[in-house]
């Protein structure tokens, strides 16, 4: 879903992350509310006073967006599921979850964590207009709260709207999944839901578009197109999972893998396995414990220095961004890939003892074989 993210900050564990195509939207925003929206409420302030609050109105919406999300988050590791952490992207937020729900009970309150924390912004910048217009404080401070009273409150009617994925959607899959007892079907349904909301959204913002409201139809087709797609892949990723958590790991381990001695020089490595295999990560082996070594790691040494570092040096015993137990299902190792942008890891057993290697196209390839995606 996403491209390049940057990271921001940690909290309570989980950590902040905005994708690039948050920038736009900040700008967007930035400039809707300083030239449309806020002199709109007071048409008396000075150019500069409306970009400011703006750029206030912005970073209000971008931390409403980042405790909705953390709620989300708080919820899901209350019922025990993996979080990777907190996106910031062009459409808005989104907390990332390393596995499905455990349950539809699990599912309904994570999915409804988000828009209850909503309305609690909602009701809060609310008391906190009344407060500070009982004590008149500065109108431009009014008018910001007063924006994030309503934003966050239409933000939660939006995401209650019961079009997969959005919190909406899924609750109403958590409940088809209570009733029928059976997450794909449920996802189904409620995938098929999202994706004729999607369409609808696409038609509304072209029939905008001819009525003249081209902005405002731009952004509806785009959100249209989003939640269409969306709706879509969390489909066949619920498809995938189910059939990818029914295959032990070991049906797809490559069990004489390739591997680099411990004592290879970086620049008889480079040479001979990452020019001829391109893999990024690689087992090390020749000493008594199995390592795992990066080539992103191996390339940041200076170039002149190759002859003279051995890969050893660079390596590091493997672990849970590397590699995966050979009592796994295929699942996990799809999971940790995802994770951690790693094509190819590991599979180790119990003590330690390197099995081979599982590759992301021997688990894609399965999928297509097996037309997985195409149910």
């Amino acid at each position: 879903m996403f491209g390049r993210k940057i990271r921001l900050f940690s909290i309570f564990g989980f950590q902040v992350s905005i994708d690039m195509s948050w920038i736009i939207i900040a700008v967007l925003i930035t400039w809707s509310l300083a030239q449309g929206v806020f002199p709109l409420f007071y048409k008396d302030l000075t150019p500069a006073a409306y970009w400011i609050m703006g750029a206030v109105g912005a970073v209000g919406l971008f931390a409403s967006i980042v405790f909705h999300e953390l709620c989300h988050s708080l919820a899901a590791r209350r019922f025990g599921l993996p979080m990777r952490g907190i996106t910031l992207f062009i459409f808005g937020g989104v907390a990332e979850m390393e596995d499905e729900p455990p349950s539809a009970r699990a599912e309904f309150f994570i999915a409804v964590a988000g828009p209850v924390s909503s309305v609690f912004l909602g009701f809060f910048f609310w008391g906190v207009l009344l407060l500070g217009s009982s004590f008149a404080w500065p109108v431009p401070v009014l008018i910001i709260f007063s924006y994030l009273r309503i934003i966050n409150l239409v933000l939660a009617v939006f995401n209650m709207l019961p079009a997969y994925p959005l919190d909406g959607g899924r609750v109403f899959r958590s409940i088809l999944w209570g009733i029928k007892g059976n997450i794909v079907w449920a996802t189904k349904v409620a995938s098929a839901v999202g994706t004729g909301f999607g369409l609808a959204l696409v038609a509304a913002g072209i029939f905008s578009v001819f009525t003249g409201n081209i902005v405002t139809g731009i952004w509806w087709a785009l959100i249209g197109l989003f939640v269409r797609g969306a709706s879509r892949m969390s489909y066949e990723n619920v498809l995938v999972r189910g059939a990818l958590q029914n295959e032990p790991v070991k049906r797809f381990v490559d069990s004489d893998p390739v591997t680099v001695p411990a004592y290879t020089t970086v620049d008889h490595m480079i040479e001979n396995y990452v020019y001829k295999y391109d893999f990024n990560i690689y087992p090390v082996v020749g000493n008594c414990n199995l390592k795992c070594v990066n080539v992103d790691d191996v390339k940041r040494v200076p170039r002149p220095e190759w002859p003279s570092h051995k890969v050893d040096e660079y390596a590091k015993p493997c672990s849970s961004d590397n590699s995966v137990l050979d009592s796994e299902n295929a699942m996990k190792a799809l999971a940790v890939m995802n994770r951690t942008g790693n094509s190819r890891i590991m599979v180790v057993t119990q003590g330690g003892e390197l099995v081979g290697t599982v590759s992301q196209n021997d688990l894609v390839r399965f999928l297509m074989v097996n037309k997985v995606t195409r149910k």
